[in-house]
């Protein structure tokens, strides 16, 4: 039997890419958000994540009606990933980004451990290291962002980003169970690499989020991998591509936008300063989607 995974989000912007990966990849995929996913393969379920109640009845009702033939009650989840969320700032009042996000995780999460699932992927952001909606210019503390920095965020969505790491430490405490928060870096669908000719020609466009990017479906990938890579307990991972999304090499962009930032290793030449050197080592992480492959043809 396939491995069934309760996703929340799957309707979004990352999730509508992430979630037919892991179908393709065997799994059995139940979308939970407020608005359906139409994917072959993908059964839905509208729920509201703030609503702990509704997060308990999620996990523990049946996915379709074919489930209903076993006769043998609800059949469980082996992974949950929760990847719904208000998405940035300025969409909803601060406090309400904040509540939403911070309330929804917590309830997945609670419900997820208490319930016995013993695999949770979280999504956490780049923001969490204080620069992307920051007041002004801001420096970063050092360069590349790894995932021990000192993650500092003034903005509510940063700052709630930074609790559902939290959350997610303090449940894999109590649990014993894999709990994995990925900090992602700005979302890049395939459509969208139309826009990278703009972006190196002004540098500073991407400055705020330290050029990253993960194409989504090397997003996929990631969210298969820690599904598939048991016993890490509580992790955070950044979840980015390999390289910066310029044309100019990484130390020249540092150099000119963040002179004083100071670096702690040596880096390749074009490679991310939101570094993913962590699921390439830990989890085998292989990018598919270089920018190169669809820019400039």
């Amino acid at each position: 039997m396939s491995k069934r995974i309760l996703f929340t989000g799957g309707a979004g912007k990352a999730g509508r890419h992430a979630v037919p990966y892991l179908v393709e990849a065997g799994y059995e995929v139940h979308n939970v958000d407020l608005v359906p996913l139409d994917s072959p393969g993908v059964t839905n379920l509208i729920a509201d994540i703030t609503d702990s109640g509704q997060m308990f009845n999620v996990m523990s009702m049946h996915r379709d009606f074919p489930d209903l033939e076993h006769g043998q009650g609800p059949r469980p989840f082996d992974a949950v990933v929760h990847f719904a969320a208000v998405p940035r700032i300025l969409i909803r009042p601060d406090n309400e980004t904040f509540r939403i996000n911070t309330m929804g995780t917590y309830n997945v999460v609670e419900a997820a451990v208490k319930l016995g699932v013993r695999k949770i992927i979280v999504a956490s952001s780049e923001t969490t290291y204080g620069v992307c909606f920051a007041e002004g210019h801001r420096d970063f503390h050092q360069f590349p962002l790894e995932e021990d920095y000192d993650v500092n965020p003034m903005d509510s969505y940063g700052l709630s980003k930074v609790l559902n790491e939290k959350t997610a430490r303090a449940f894999a405490e109590r649990s014993g169970f894999d709990i994995y928060a990925l900090r992602i870096g700005n979302v890049i669908e395939p459509h969208e690499y139309e826009r990278f000719p703009a972006y190196f020609a002004n540098p500073e466009i991407r400055k705020r989020i330290a050029w990253s990017y993960i194409d989504a479906r090397d997003l996929g990938q990631i969210v298969k991998l820690c599904v598939e890579k048991d016993g890490l307990g509580f992790q955070v991972f950044n979840a980015a591509n390999d390289t910066v999304s310029a044309d100019t090499p990484s130390r020249e962009l540092a150099a000119r936008y963040y002179p004083d930032v100071p670096f702690t290793r040596e880096i390749g030449e074009f490679e991310g300063l939101l570094s993913n050197r962590k699921i390439r080592e830990v989890l085998g992480f292989k990018e598919d989607h270089d920018w190169r492959k669809y820019v400039g043809k």
